[in-house]
């Protein structure tokens, strides 16, 4: 069982049942899934970025992504429905916890001038997301393998009804917030 589903069930299912008052151990909100998405706006004029993303991501996840099209064509972008335009890959289970677990770890700890990740960014429906500027904070990821420095958005989906419940659970499961003084 991964380390931190482990500390879920253990340590947080416990602490959000006595704070929030929960008589059921499954109205306890859980981590759901997690998606990782890179838009690739480069991939218009240069195809191999597609490519290039889907390793990152592969080597990152251990899990291949899906590429992501254009819905329509934008003559200002030089963008046409149908062409690529990002890869996103969706985590659940075992592999979840692992990413997530590596990510407040071992890859958030190796930002530099890292003091923390803000905490307002819920949508009010109990989901976080947030946004990289690199993926090289991925031990994975080789610094000499890398065309280019890509960000990427983590999408955090839980079941907390309020964004409240959410915070909790993320705290308690570890994510560095920002600490308000």
């Amino acid at each position: 069982m991964a380390r931190l589903k482990d500390k879920y069930l253990n340590e947080v299912q416990p602490n959000l049942m006595q704070k929030f008052g929960y008589k059921n151990i499954m109205q306890v909100p859980k981590l759901e899934k997690v998606i990782i998405n890179i838009g690739l706006g480069e991939a218009v004029q240069n195809s191999k970025a597609v490519d290039a993303a889907v390793g990152d991501l592969m080597a990152i996840t251990g899990q291949r992504p899906i590429t992501t099209k254009a819905k329509k064509s934008i003559a200002a972008f030089k963008l046409r429905a149908g062409m690529t335009i990002g890869t996103k890959v969706t985590l659940r289970g075992e592999r979840m916890y692992e990413f997530v677990d590596r990510l407040f770890n071992v890859a958030l700890p190796r930002v530099r001038d890292f003091r923390g990740i803000s905490d307002k960014s819920f949508d009010g429906r109990g989901n976080y997301t947030m946004g990289l500027k690199e993926q090289l904070i991925f031990p994975e990821i080789e610094y000499d393998k890398i065309d280019k420095v890509r960000g990427m958005d983590i999408t955090f989906v839980t079941t907390a009804k309020t964004d409240e419940e959410a915070r909790e659970l993320l705290k308690l499961m570890g994510i560095p917030f920002v600490k308000v003084s």
